[in-house]
């Protein structure tokens, strides 16, 4: 499988100012994670709310064992919340000393953090604990049954909550048929059904309809998916939004088209989805794109993008 169609879903995790302290702590704390690029705030052209963050580093990208996520380094509008967070899968059968390596990464990511479910054994898993970090970023750690199908390390993880509680089966289809025609149209479609579920969700759906967990694939890309179980009040917010790298304009406008319902929510790139999600739709080279000039006062006037304009001279 190709490096783009496993990072088809970019994580873009908010920070109030402190982007690049909370990058450094996770270069610490996690395995196989390195820095990749980094992009910055222009030095004029920003609007008064922004003026104060003149040159400073606008976005941090990252990879930890291959999955690609952006720190945005903005301010106190929006925060992580439990609603998606980040799943590490520690397999033995991929490591001997899984467990030793999961609790090290526990103990390094909850330096000042807070439990949100204590590390321990489980009817699914024989060690796991999910924890918000001191950042307010979400991490589940799991030890993973090795005689179950392999899955990479880090898995985006959605969790149906509050007035969403109860829609995690509806989203998975929903998604799946979403992002299907980007690996058709790759020619992939026919051989590896690269936007699909993994087993039947249903099989993991509660008495009262809940599903209690799923995993299922976006173009070759692993995410999991389940409905709260208890009384949480949290829902998604832009604290953590989902990107999506686009080839060209005609994708861009269909994926726009479907996936943003908050005509409030839309700007620069972003959109908030029926069930809450927020995404950013951009093309594959926003980076290049940004460095030309007035790039960035274009895209402060946009709500869907459209390259053409932030081409224009």
């Amino acid at each position: 499988m190709q490096t783009d169609e496993k990072t088809c879903i970019v994580p873009n995790l908010w920070f109030d100012g402190s982007a690049r302290e909370a990058v450094d702590f996770y270069l610490e704390a996690l395995p196989d994670c390195h820095v990749t690029d980094v992009s910055h705030y222009p030095h004029e052209g920003l609007p008064p709310f922004q003026e104060a963050m003149a040159g400073q580093e606008l976005t941090i990208e990252f990879t930890v064992a291959g999955q690609r996520l952006v720190a945005i380094n903005a301010g106190a509008e929006f925060r992580p919340n439990p609603s998606i967070s980040l799943m590490l899968n520690f397999d033995p059968s991929v490591d001997a000393q899984a467990q030793e390596h999961l609790h090290r990464v526990w103990q390094a990511l909850g330096r000042g953090g807070t439990a949100l479910a204590p590390l321990g054994e489980t009817s699914f898993s024989r060690c796991f604990g999910w924890m918000q970090d001191r950042y307010g970023v979400c991490w589940q750690l799991i030890l993973t049954d090795p005689r179950g199908a392999p899955r990479p390390f880090v898995l985006p993880s959605l969790l149906f909550a509050g007035p969403q509680r109860g829609s995690a089966l509806q989203a998975i289809e929903y998604y799946v048929d979403v992002f299907r025609p980007r690996a058709e149209m790759a020619g992939l479609g026919t051989v590896i059904p690269h936007s699909r579920t993994g087993k039947d969700p249903t099989d993991d759906a509660s008495a009262d309809g809940l599903l209690e967990f799923a995993d299922f694939q976006l173009c070759g890309q692993w995410l999991t998916a389940a409905d709260d179980t208890g009384s949480a009040d949290f829902t998604f917010t832009e604290g953590v939004s989902l990107q999506v790298d686009c080839a060209d304009q005609t994708e861009i406008d269909r994926l726009w088209k479907l996936l943003s319902s908050s005509p409030e929510a839309e700007a620069c790139g972003w959109c908030r989805d029926r069930f809450g999600v927020s995404w950013q739709i951009v093309p594959a080279n926003i980076g290049e794109l940004m460095q030309r000039p007035k790039a960035y006062e274009r895209l402060l006037g946009m709500k869907k993008i459209v390259i053409d304009e932030l081409l224009a001279p």
